[in-house]
């Protein structure tokens, strides 16, 4: 009803101009704001960039983990390219006062990108656990062809979830009466494909891989010594890519939570806390790369040669980055 809508406003721009009101041109807070957000954005490609160009140039790189974990740092990329700059010329401006085509523009991508990079993790915590729990059958079971198939799906299934969940937003506002299929799509059901199940999923994945390292920890003494050092580079891969997992957790957890459960009570999210975890959730793009820098020599020796430009001084692709 009518009534209702103004007690309790669906849309973000109403909520918006109730929170911050009109403003006619950006105060300096604004504009420092603008300047750190575009910081950010800058961070975020190069970080993943030189991610891309580690795994494509270097031939030793080519693995099927490696092919995973270039296409989670393209939708990462993408998130820097497309997410932030859309997020700072509407979340902060234009999305407060309308919620027009761009703004819907601006969802879908974060969705899609977002979901994107969940699910191309999930794909990587089922090659850890391949490589960690069954390692006598991985070259069969992850093959290059599975990989690829795994990456298009992560893909295509993140698309098909962002452009569903923006209709039903549309479908949701054009309602004279709540729109119960819709609320669920855009509240409910679109989080639990992109977020909740995929993150379930991949917390018993590494739970078990957990378990299974364990037992190799203490067997590990009456393996041989090359059997010890790939049994170790399979943890190590497995601890840094958790850690990837762990820090995804935490930098999306609150925005699925805020915007899962309002839709059904009477209380609303205030729009400035929304945008807030909005931009954590983008951050979490610029974290990976450092995380790889952190955890992967082999990662720290491809930027010493490509930031010095030594790729371009010759052909290094077979160089070993171990």
């Amino acid at each position: 009803s009518k009534r209702s809508q103004e007690q309790h406003p669906r849309s973000l721009s109403q909520r918006a101009s109730q929170a911050f009101g009109r403003r006619s041109s950006p105060s300096i807070i604004c504009v420092f704001l603008y300047a750190f957000l575009a910081l950010l954005s800058v961070i975020t490609i190069c970080g993943n960039l030189l991610v891309i160009i580690s795994v494509i140039y270097f031939k030793q790189l080519h693995t099927p983990t490696n092919y995973l974990i270039l296409s989670l740092a393209v939708a990462d990329l993408l998130v820097g390219i497309i997410a932030f700059p859309l997020s700072m010329a509407f979340s902060l401006s234009s999305c407060l006062y309308h919620e027009g085509l761009f703004c819907k523009v601006r969802g879908t991508f974060d969705i899609s990108l977002s979901t994107c990079s969940i699910l191309n993790l999930c794909c990587i915590s089922i090659d850890r656990y391949h490589a960690v729990c069954q390692p006598l059958t991985y070259q069969t079971k992850i093959s290059p062809r599975v990989v690829v198939f795994m990456i298009l799906m992560s893909w295509g299934v993140s698309g098909i979830i962002g452009i569903s969940v923006t209709i039903a937003g549309f479908n949701n506002e054009k309602c004279e009466e709540s729109c119960l299929i819709d609320v669920l799509i855009e509240s409910t059901v679109g989080p639990m494909l992109s977020f909740y199940l995929p993150v379930t999923m991949m917390l018993f994945i590494y739970l078990k891989i957990f378990f299974v390292a364990l037992r190799q920890a203490r067997r590990i003494q009456n393996t041989t010594k090359c059997g010890q050092t790939a049994s170790i580079m399979e943890r190590k891969a497995t601890k840094t890519l958790a850690i990837v997992l762990g820090v995804f957790i935490f930098c999306w957890s609150p925005f699925f939570l805020s915007i899962t459960f309002p839709p059904f009570t009477s209380d609303s999210v205030p729009v400035p806390v929304i945008e807030t975890l909005n931009w954590l959730t983008l951050a979490n793009s610029m974290l990976n790369p450092f995380i790889y820098a952190f955890f992967y020599s082999w990662f720290r020796s491809a930027i010493r040669m490509i930031i010095c430009g030594k790729i371009f001084q010759g052909d290094f692709a077979n160089t070993n980055m171990t």
